[in-house]
């Protein structure tokens, strides 16, 4: 099975997939092995592992404070293919995307690194920076191993840009819920249902929603609207506090979309 096909199945399951996001090397590399490993326990979907990246410009401040942590430890792009693989090794099955900016994995030679990541157990990959205009070297490679690029869209999105990401994005579409940058809100976009709809009206591939997501009840409401429910911010959050409090929250968020 490609990587394309384990994250479709991910959206086969009769109800809105989870979808938690969380820092590689965040608190410190064993740890963020376990927070991995905790979401997985809490019934994750799909893994969303986060590559720390010096200038993380579609980030608020607990994901930018967690990925310069990370940084500080020494994390590498290649440490989280390493950490991808070691995950494999111990029986982490769920279907996983590696999340991060372009510019690492540019110096790190793109060919090289979709064939690592492919080697290593990731299944895709989601790249903030990399417009679909641009992403055509990328796209092959991607096809060449069976693993999905996703690509994002947010509620300025014109209907154009929309069709082109339809066209583009496999696996799944990202849906940035609001113009801003990722971190836990007290009360959803009210133009969220629009937003989703709208999209919707142009493909049938999965939609997951994402940014601002950070509770059991937002969770459920995102629910009622798209296939997938992304969230960052609050259990990265949590992973400060260790893997009993991730458990926790990635309990609520899960049981909300059953």
């Amino acid at each position: 099975m490609t990587g394309i096909e384990r994250i479709s199945a991910a959206f086969s399951t009769g109800r809105p997939a989870f979808m938690p996001y969380s820092v590689l090397g965040y608190p410190t590399r064993q740890a963020s092995l376990e927070v991995v490993k905790t979401l997985v326990e809490a019934g994750a979907d799909l893994l969303e592992l986060g590559i720390p990246f010096s200038d993380p410009l579609a980030d608020g401040p607990t994901i930018q404070a967690a990925t310069q942590k990370s940084l500080e430890n020494g994390t590498t792009l290649a440490d989280c293919l390493s950490m991808t693989r070691e995950l494999r090794a111990q029986g982490v099955t769920t279907p996983a995307l590696l999340m991060g900016y372009v510019n690492p994995m540019l110096a790190y030679g793109l060919a090289r690194f979709v064939a690592d990541a492919a080697a290593a157990g990731a299944d895709g990959f989601i790249v903030p920076d990399l417009p679909p205009e641009e992403a055509a070297e990328f796209e092959h490679l991607c096809r060449r191993h069976g693993l999905a690029l996703v690509y994002l869209l947010a509620p300025t999105s014109t209907p154009e840009r929309i069709r082109r990401v339809a066209r583009q994005s496999q696996g799944f579409i990202y849906l940035v819920s609001l113009t801003g940058v990722t971190g836990a809100r007290n009360q959803l976009p009210t133009n969220l249902a629009d937003f989703v709809a709208r999209v919707r009206a142009q493909t049938d591939t999965p939609l997951a929603v994402g940014f601002g997501i950070g509770s059991g009840p937002q969770a459920q409401a995102v629910a009622q609207l798209a296939d997938g429910v992304i969230v960052g911010s609050a259990l990265v959050k949590q992973a400060a506090e260790g893997p009993e409090h991730v458990r926790q929250l990635a309990a609520e968020l899960r049981a909300a979309l059953a």
